[in-house]
């Protein structure tokens, strides 16, 4: 049963403590890096069967696999996953950012250059579920972007194909390649490159601890999106919220894993009473009632406070990857909310509408990074370069400037970078 805790009454330690990723595995991660380094291609297919049970003859899905699956998805989530498409690509477009440029002084032009990231692995996850979703979200703001070319990375099902939900996802995203091999190793082949697999400039997508260890071991040869925690869920709800949607929110994240992350906060002790209840009621209809039972007993929790504005405080400090606003009027509270990952307004906005439908982004901080990071966007495949442009004259009027600025630091020669010019200029 989850745990009921009075904000105030217990140690500041329970109230924040949240699930946490307890194996270390570092040294297994880096030795499969390694391998796939050495071995390449058939690292992977190794890999594939030593881990997924699969016999690969290939690693790279070909076209004639991926125009198969149109016939083996049914047509209704086609149309789903093409209107769930059409919402995300909305959003993301409101994104996209343009270059400047400022020439507003005689003779001195600066501005700033938009670039795609070139090459783009997503890790799409696969093992216990298929996440076509995850396609979706990753692969749409990197195409709007400009990048020219993604590869996404999955782990192949037994029979050595893909779930038939990931490729069609992955067509009507415009993904341009996709290669059969998960975990850790396809991390290493999209850093390192196989015989192949061509080696990326950025990897995003979530997975399990093995593949956000990887992710963290290759930062610096590529870029990452983030390290990603358990899925965590915060809502925030007052004494007329209907405890079976409550309870309904806080399982939809605990049946992820076993260190997913529900917590409920509010200003009612009898809310607090009956969630609890309706919690026990729905875990046993669950198919991974098992999973989100343990998320539930041993990271869930469900935190009274005196009021509004210490549920507000809590909320903030636990900063989660998914936030509810269960209130009347949620645009009312939405600048109380300082550390969030994405914010689901109202009584009738459960979160697996972001997951899915809505548009926003589904790739979210987690584990309290929220207070300094955000969810993946366009902003995550574009580089940005500046420049500066000065006239001769224009370096005249601020050279002595420069200079004195320089030596003020002590840096000699970048102050006669600056008066060499003018020096010239009078011999």
């Amino acid at each position: 049963m989850i745990k009921i805790l009075k904000y105030g009454e217990v140690a500041a330690e329970e109230i924040f403590a949240r699930g946490t990723a307890a194996t270390d595995v570092s040294d297994i991660v880096a030795e499969i890096i390694k391998t796939v380094r050495r071995e390449g291609d058939a690292a992977l297919i190794a890999y594939a069967a030593r881990f997924d049970k699969a016999t690969l003859s290939s690693v790279e899905v070909s076209e004639a696999e991926i125009e198969e699956v149109f016939s083996l998805v049914e047509p209704e989530f086609l149309e789903v996953l093409r209107e769930a498409s059409a919402n995300i690509r909305a959003f993301h477009q409101a994104q996209v950012r343009n270059s400047f440029i400022l020439n507003e002084k005689d003779g001195v032009v600066t501005g700033q250059k938009i670039t795609p990231i070139e090459r783009v692995g997503l890790y799409v996850p696969g093992g216990t579920a298929a996440y076509p979703s995850t396609v979706l979200m990753d692969s749409i703001p990197a195409k709007i972007a400009g990048c020219k070319e993604l590869c996404i990375t999955t782990p192949p099902m037994p029979s050595g194909k893909i779930n038939p939900a990931i490729l069609a996802a992955a067509k009507i995203a415009g993904v341009d390649r996709i290669f059969k091999t998960g975990g850790a190793q396809a991390i290493a082949a999209l850093a390192y490159g196989t015989e192949t697999i061509p080696k990326v400039d950025k990897i995003v997508g979530p997975g399990n601890a093995f593949v956000a260890e990887a992710k963290r071991q290759v930062f610096g040869r590529v870029s990452i999106d983030m390290i990603a925690g358990p899925s965590e869920i915060l809502v925030i709800a007052d004494g007329k919220s209907n405890p079976a949607f409550v309870a309904a929110d806080l399982l939809s994240q605990a049946e992820h894993d076993k260190m997913a992350s529900a917590v409920l906060v509010t200003d009612s002790e009898q809310l607090a009473a009956a969630v609890q209840e309706e919690l026990e009621k729905q875990l046993p209809l669950l198919p991974r009632e098992e999973i989100a039972r343990v998320s539930i007993e041993n990271n869930g929790k469900i935190i009274v406070a005196e009021n509004l504005a210490e549920v507000f405080d809590v909320a903030n400090e636990i900063a989660p990857e998914h936030l509810e606003l269960c209130v009347d009027d949620p645009f009312a509270y939405l600048d109380k909310v300082k550390n969030a990952g994405s914010i689901f307004m109202g009584r009738y906005c459960p979160e697996a509408l972001g997951d899915y439908f809505a548009g926003p982004n589904h790739t979210l901080p987690t584990s309290g990074t929220a207070r300094f990071s955000s969810p993946l966007s366009v902003d995550d495949f574009v580089k940005k370069s500046q420049y500066t442009y000065y006239t001769k004259e224009a370096l005249c009027k601020v050279a002595h400037k420069v200079a004195l600025f320089a030596e003020k630091e002590g840096l000699q020669a970048h102050a006669r970078s600056a008066t060499v010019r003018m020096e010239s200029e009078n011999t």
